[in-house]
């Protein structure tokens, strides 16, 4: 998969404190924010300067309410980054198992852009995000959406997690795409000549190498069924693996041009 550069820690860093700093004044009445104001006019007054500018007044005002929240340096914020990113890279940390199929169909560390449609959970999609993809989750349920975005600013992912309310016969691929991941259901409720455009225009915007798996596929199933997968994916190297639940998962990676 191709890589893309990474948001570095010094960055995330500094996004955390402004973000922290930016909520704390929202949270406060006028008279305190007018109050810190006062601080830091008098702590600037000491200190030797040509003018008193609006932009030094804010970074004093910043630095105050930086001083207040506790708010922790870069390298100790660091050491405990650095601790939670080792953690939520695991696949266990979302309910996977390191020997499931989405986990061993991707390389470790890959990075690249991660289409995840249909899953009723964050699991997938936040995993991808924790090992450096970008990821766009796909739903028509604005509930799913809200849990996985939500789920993703917890985890510190919210820069790496996009939502898009749509079925897939309305969404569009905007770049190109590493890796799709859907269930049944983001497919099955198309009909047939529908989820033949989907998968022709989501297999044109995959890149070589990339992969394609459909989980939770059940044998004779009417409405999708691993005969009709196989057919939509002549050309590709696919295979199918069992799942615990007796269902199928079906695994397709595209070859390289």
């Amino acid at each position: 998969m191709n890589s893309r550069p990474t948001r570095s820690l010094r960055h995330e860093y500094e996004l955390h404190v402004e973000e922290e700093i930016e909520n704390y004044k929202e949270s406060v009445p006028r008279s305190v924010l007018l109050s810190i104001g006062d601080d830091a006019v008098s702590a600037l007054a000491t200190q030797p300067q040509l003018a008193l500018t609006e932009l030094l007044l804010c970074e004093e005002v910043d630095r105050i309410i930086f001083r207040r929240l506790r708010l922790p340096n870069y390298q100790t914020w660091r050491r405990r980054r650095v601790k939670v990113l080792a953690e939520i890279r695991r696949p266990e940390h979302w309910g996977l198992r390191a020997d499931d199929v989405l986990v061993r169909a991707f390389p470790h560390g890959a990075e690249g852009h991660v289409l995840v449609a249909g899953t009723s959970d964050e699991g997938s999609a936040l995993y991808f995000a924790a090992n450096g993809c970008d990821v766009t989750a796909v739903s028509p349920e604005a509930e799913i959406l809200d849990r996985v975005l939500d789920a993703a600013q917890r985890a510190g992912l919210s820069g790496r997690v996009h939502g898009f309310m749509s079925d897939l016969a309305s969404w569009m691929p905007e770049t190109q795409l590493t890796g799709v991941i859907v269930t049944p259901a983001a497919l099955a409720g198309l009909t047939p000549s529908q989820r033949a455009q989907v998968i022709a225009q989501l297999q044109s915007a995959t890149l070589g190498g990339g992969i394609h798996l459909v989980s939770d596929i059940a044998n004779g199933k009417r409405s999708l069924n691993l005969e009709e997968l196989r057919t939509r994916y002549e050309g590709w190297t696919v295979s199918v693996e069992p799942a615990d639940d007796k269902s199928s998962v079906f695994l397709a990676r595209k070859d390289i041009a």
